[in-house]
């Protein structure tokens, strides 16, 4: 899925919203003057009126977004050959009945995405939540098992289901919270700190150097043909990271997406 797709699946939900609240105008319209005959009863259908208008406006602007963007987007193959090596990730969130973490290069083809992993049979994470990282192939490069509430704990296992580690999140103060990676061996290799009212998280190695970052409102002025929303958080990683140590470290978007936010 390429970016132009992406907003043209925003706008097809929009435009669903838009034809679902016509339903109850249409009923309490057709009831009322099949029944009652009242002109109060028909203020009741005016929310459900503007919200159809407001969604299809919305469905219009995304639509429109998805062409131009369709128009931007090079025909060719993506220039990056894996999720792994590229400095740079845009990431957006599908917030579907399904919710999913879209991942993408910065040329607008997508590089993967996190949705949470179901198959019949797998008994090694049992019935507990788990998700699970997706290239471009749609072929799984990554689990994500997820333990605990008010301790969290996300194990990280590779594609073949070996240990690398886990992510933990433990409150240490009043709207105070530590965030740290561990290997499989429980050693500590690194923390994630940021603020708790704006999206800009620093990973961090176990010597206190920054080693990747998300942030959101710092998206490159040359990105905004192909990504018109500013705001689209950008995941960067630093050069010396292996693919072990990024796949480690992107266990943190669980937390940040699908659990916290």
């Amino acid at each position: 899925m390429k970016i132009n797709e992406y907003y043209r699946d925003t706008a097809n939900i929009s435009l669903n919203g838009s034809i679902a609240a016509l339903v109850p105008t249409i009923l309490i319209i057709g009831g009322n003057i099949s029944f009652f005959q009242k002109k109060e009863i028909m203020l009741l259908s005016i929310p459900f009126l503007v919200y159809s208008l407001l969604g299809f406006q919305i469905y219009l602007f995304r639509l429109n977004q998805s062409i131009s963007i369709g128009k931007n987007i090079k025909k060719t193959k993506s220039l990056y050959q894996s999720i792994f090596n590229a400095k740079q990730l845009l990431v957006v969130y599908l917030n579907t009945q399904n919710p999913r973490l879209l991942l993408y290069f910065p040329d607008g083809h997508q590089a993967g995405e996190i949705k949470k992993y179901r198959e019949k049979g797998f008994k090694i994470f049992g019935f507990t939540k788990t998700f699970a990282l997706y290239n471009f192939h749609d072929q799984v490069i990554g689990f994500f098992k997820v333990k605990g509430k008010k301790h969290l704990k996300i194990e990280i296992y590779d594609r073949d289901n070996v240990y690398l580690g886990c992510y933990e999140k433990k409150k240490v103060a009043w709207r105070k919270q530590k965030k740290e990676w561990l290997d499989a061996s429980g050693r500590y290799i690194g923390a994630v700190e940021g603020s708790t009212f704006f999206m800009d998280e620093h990973l961090l190695d176990n010597s206190n150097r920054q080693v990747g970052r998300l942030r959101r409102g710092w998206m490159p002025l040359e990105w905004s043909p192909i990504f018109p929303e500013p705001n689209t958080p950008v995941l960067s990683f630093w050069e010396g990271l292996s693919e072990v140590d990024k796949l480690v470290r992107m266990s943190f978007l669980i937390n940040e997406y699908f659990i916290e936010r």
